[in-house]
């Protein structure tokens, strides 16, 4: 089985990511870089979704600043709330992540959101000790995980986000306004979240700077289950978690058996299931988990993760929470201005209520490697099996010997086809090894040009998964990659 080393490994060699600042001792952890072949494949897994999620959907999409002043955090709940359970060392001072660390040691998952007197006794109750100088820890403590900023001469207090979402919910009025929305009414934004994690760890599973793709979809409460679009996704399969066993059931089922309380909560989960479908993770190691109370955001009434099999256990990609009105309420309270619209449907005044599908982007590309990897021991070749939509680099062009009118034809090729794919040019070391470099980083077709190519005008399609070779007429290769990417 393909495991997180073998991935790190390939990320670090084939320029798909590694760790900010590596040259200096100083380097802080939870940072990392893409390099070239990772923001292809990150801005390709981007377009995706926006295909298949924002313009599918009817979503629209804004781009919200990254630092937000302390009242926005206030409301929300993140400067109260927002935190993580520690330990301390009497001895040493090490600092542990208490949940983390007795997950750890004992297997016994216990939930974030666990009272710290709870935690101290499970520790007491274990004999748990500092695993650097054995000694007894501190009593629990909370460590609020927001990045504080200074702004300005007078140092005015302000955060970085560490969610891209409330952005969108103090704009949502404005939005609605300016874009005469509908309800549902549902507003995406990618970009950059910050988390000053106590123990960032695994490369792009844990990180102090990600990336979310986050959905927020405004709702009228009374008519939850009155969407005429659950009609066309109502056959959908989805896994779900039930107790301890997963099971594969349509949305529609889903929702007459009362596993999912609402058609809009049901249309939005098949919606991502379909998304992922498509960006080639093995949908049989996919799951949708509903949480329990003491596992939730302490502002979701209801949640599901969408988590996927990974060689490192089950990974949450997606966090999928009916906020009910609680931010618009609490940002309403706050800023004193009023967050209620007119349904236009009823002509009734409402605060509406929120359902969120957050996105991970970063772990969803550790996840599409790692289940892309495939490790062909009868050829001994490594080979990323990327969806074409995805792979980083579309076409290789391979000229088969440096000759002139060889080298001419290649460049020709190459530069006819590299303003509409992501194309790399290769004409060093044997054709076997160029190959097998393009197959690493998971190029879904390759262009071989010879000696044959400048007396009748073909050239050679090779496919990455099958190895197999088609000849066509150079004036062909247009058409052939239209129809196959």
């Amino acid at each position: 089985m393909t495991n997180y080393d073998t991935i790190m490994k390939l990320s670090l060699e084939r320029g798909f990511y590694f760790p900010s600042s590596q040259i200096y001792y100083d380097a802080p952890a939870g940072f990392w870089d893409y390099g070239p072949n990772g923001v292809n494949l990150k801005n390709k897994f981007i377009e995706l979704w926006r295909r298949e999620l924002i313009r599918r959907d009817g979503m629209v999409e804004i781009d919200g600043s990254q630092i937000m002043s302390k009242s926005v955090f206030k409301a929300s709940g993140h400067i109260d709330n927002f935190s993580d359970p520690v330990i301390k060392c009497i001895k040493c001072n090490h600092i542990l992540r208490a949940d983390k660390f007795i997950n750890e040691k004992i297997d016994l998952n216990i939930p974030e959101g666990l009272k710290n007197e709870e935690i101290d006794a499970i520790i007491l109750k274990n004999q748990l000790l500092c695993p650097s100088c054995k000694s007894k820890f501190k009593s629990t403590e909370r460590f609020n995980m927001m990045f504080k900023v200074e702004i300005g001469p007078n140092k005015d207090e302000a955060y970085l986000r560490p969610e891209t979402c409330q952005t969108i919910f103090v704009d949502f009025s404005r939005i609605f306004k300016v874009m005469r929305g509908r309800f549902p009414f549902a507003v995406g934004q990618i970009g950059k979240s910050f988390r000053n994690e106590i123990a960032p760890r695994q490369s792009l599973l844990r990180l102090r700077e990600f990336y979310q793709a986050e959905i927020e979809v405004f709702c009228n409460p009374n008519k939850l289950n009155s969407l005429s679009k659950f009609e066309e996704i109502k056959d959908t399969n989805l896994r779900i978690q039930i107790d301890s066993e997963i099971n594969e059931i349509t949305a529609e089922e889903a929702w007459k058996k009362k596993i999912i309380p609402n058609k809009l909560i049901g249309y939005y989960l098949s919606l991502l299931a379909l998304f992922y479908e498509k960006t080639g993770i093995d949908m049989k190691k996919t799951r949708f988990r509903q949480l329990a109370d003491d596992e939730k955001a302490f502002y979701a009434n209801i949640a599901f993760d969408f988590e996927v099999g990974t060689s490192l256990g089950w990974l949450e990609l997606v966090a999928c929470n009916y906020r009910s009105d609680y931010d618009l309420k609490q940002h309403s309270s706050l800023s004193k201005e009023k967050m209620e619209v007119i349904d236009p449907d009823t002509q009734q005044k409402i605060l509406p209520h929120v359902f969120e599908l957050s996105l991970g982007i970063d772990r969803s590309i550790y996840t599409i490697l790692e289940h892309s990897f495939f490790q062909d021991t009868d050829n001994k070749r490594t080979v990323l099996r990327l969806n074409p939509d995805l792979a980083p680099i579309s076409i290789g062009i391979l000229p088969l010997m440096r000759n002139g009118d060889i080298e001419n034809i290649s460049r020709r090729i190459h530069d006819n086809l590299k303003r509409n794919y992501d194309t790399f040019y290769d004409a060093s070391g044997s054709i076997g090894r160029r190959y097998r470099r393009l197959e690493e980083i998971g190029v879904p077709y390759a262009i071989t040009i010879d000696h044959t190519s400048k007396t009748d005008n073909t050239v050679t399609i090779r496919y990455r998964d099958t190895m197999e070779q088609t000849r066509i007429k150079i004036d062909e290769i247009k058409d052939f990659f239209v129809k196959s990417i």
